[in-house]
């Protein structure tokens, strides 16, 4: 069934819906920031390598970002972002190597299709605001400050960390524990179905992310526990 999913927040707001598995933030988040991955293929990668071709592993570079930046690290998105997507360019030129030259340009994004998406942003708003205040307070204080769901500039985790009176790292701690629990379609249900994300495939997706930070929380823990002894 094709689901119309527009989601026209930006910032963190928007990556914080899309890291905790929301895909239509995460394709609003890829449609903002289509025109850097085009303007770094035309710009700073050459190659014999087909234009659609590079572009397509921009757009890989630029999803990974999306999914694993961190707005408390000081660093603008577009400059992480940025950087990931022309790595990647790089090493698919390096992999062809073959010799340099002008690439085309891409088409016109469709205003037609940006207008559509702009329909349900109260609704997907709403939602994400919903799923936030379903977490424990704790949590949900540390989510709504990170990503400044509160309408304030989002705080790093060393502000954080001091309003709770413990360290940065405890705080990026409890971050992530809030992404894990909005990832749960307890949680965050009308979200996903309002995403097009209430499907099996998907909740195994975004479970395959929430593994990996248990797994690395569990390795700290184990880590932690052999110090002390």
């Amino acid at each position: 069934m094709s689901i119309v999913h527009p989601f026209p927040l930006k910032g963190p707001a928007a990556l914080a819906c899309a890291q905790a598995g929301c895909q239509v933030c995460q394709d609003e988040l890829m449609r903002q920031h289509e025109a850097l991955v085009h303007f770094i293929l035309r710009q700073r990668v050459h190659g014999d390598v087909p234009y659609e071709d590079l572009l397509q592993e921009g757009r890989i570079a630029l999803w990974q970002a999306i999914l694993h930046f961190d707005p408390q690290r000081g660093i603008a998105f577009s400059t992480y972002a940025g950087t990931a997507i022309q790595n990647q360019m790089w090493r698919a030129v390096g992999r062809d190597n073959r010799p340099q030259g002008r690439l085309s340009p891409p088409a016109p994004a469709n205003p037609l299709a940006i207008a559509e998406e702009r329909i349900w942003q109260d609704e997907v708003h709403t939602a994400l605001l919903e799923a936030v205040s379903r977490l424990p307070e704790r949590l949900r204080e540390v989510i709504t400050a990170a990503y400044g769901l509160d309408g304030r500039p989002p705080r790093t985790l060393v502000t954080i960390g001091d309003h709770f009176g413990v360290t940065g790292e405890m705080a990026r701690y409890w971050r992530n524990n809030g992404l894990v629990l909005l990832r749960l379609p307890a949680i965050s249900g009308q979200l996903r179905y309002l995403c097009g994300q209430d499907s099996r495939e998907a909740y195994l997706r975004m479970q395959a992310l929430s593994r990996a930070w248990l797994r690395k929380r569990r390795v700290s823990h184990r880590r932690q526990g052999r110090e002390k002894r």
